[in-house]
């Protein structure tokens, strides 16, 4: 934590008076390299899964120089072992890193305090509420939505291996690891409309997460794109107590 001249009203993620502060680190450098890997990743992986669900009219010409679909596909294949990879290095660095490293894996759905901290900050997005409330990590409802989204990526790991592994084959090791997938649906094609559902879900989750940011940072007075950046949660101004 930074000396600086200090602000009021500063609250942790479960609603409880922090201390008086202007700045303190929050985000460590694995966290910061996994958020910034993860959404380049999941640019590749939503440009190119677009055209591998909706793929580009045919092109003449001799088929041997006509490769762009495999080239689309290898750079889907590709991203999404980064996506995988990065995904089990962020639960590592759970158990090993500081107290908002771990945040998102869990909801304190028994805090009282938590739980009306969710409303409380719903009703902040949808402007229903005067001012904002400061909180050195995650607010409540980001929290809550950050671990609906960290499930959903697992789902498409594991729904996107499940998948490639009908190329790999039933002797590869994605099939020995997910073909159970196919069990729950026996139509691959029910797999690829999850996974493509799933990763809807994802833009929409990217688009909402872009928008709160940069409005937090504006109207809430309190960074967060710069966190993401530096590892530091910036208090600008004093809170109403």
């Amino acid at each position: 934590m930074t000396e600086a001249t200090q602000i009021h009203g500063v609250l942790d993620s479960h609603g409880e008076k922090a201390a008086e502060l202007q700045s303190v680190y929050v985000y460590e450098a694995p966290v910061r390299i996994w958020h910034w890997v993860n959404a380049a990743a999941i640019v590749v992986l939503a440009t190119t899964g677009y055209f591998i669900a909706s793929p580009l009219p045919s092109t003449p010409g001799e088929a041997s120089s006509q490769f762009l679909m495999g080239y689309i596909r290898f750079a889907h294949f590709s991203a999404g072992y980064v996506l995988a990879v990065a995904l089990l290095m962020r639960i590592y660095w759970a158990f090993v890193g500081n107290e908002h490293a771990k945040q998102i894996f869990y909801l304190p759905v028994w805090d009282r305090k938590w739980l009306s901290g969710v409303l409380y900050e719903a009703g902040w997005y949808a402007f229903l509420v005067k001012q904002p409330k400061k909180y050195i990590g995650h607010n409540p409802l980001g929290h809550l939505v950050m671990h609906l989204f960290m499930l959903n990526l697992a789902f498409l790991v594991v729904t996107g291996f499940a998948l490639y592994s009908e190329g790999a084959g039933r002797d590869s090791w994605q099939y020995k690891l997910f073909g159970w997938v196919f069990a729950i649906w026996p139509n691959s094609q029910d797999v690829h409309t999850w996974h493509h559902l799933a990763m809807w879900g994802v833009i929409l989750f990217v688009i909402i997460h872009i928008y709160t940011a940069v409005r937090e940072d504006i109207v809430s007075r309190q960074s967060l794109i710069s966190s993401m950046i530096s590892g530091e949660r910036v208090f600008r101004d004093e809170a109403d107590k």
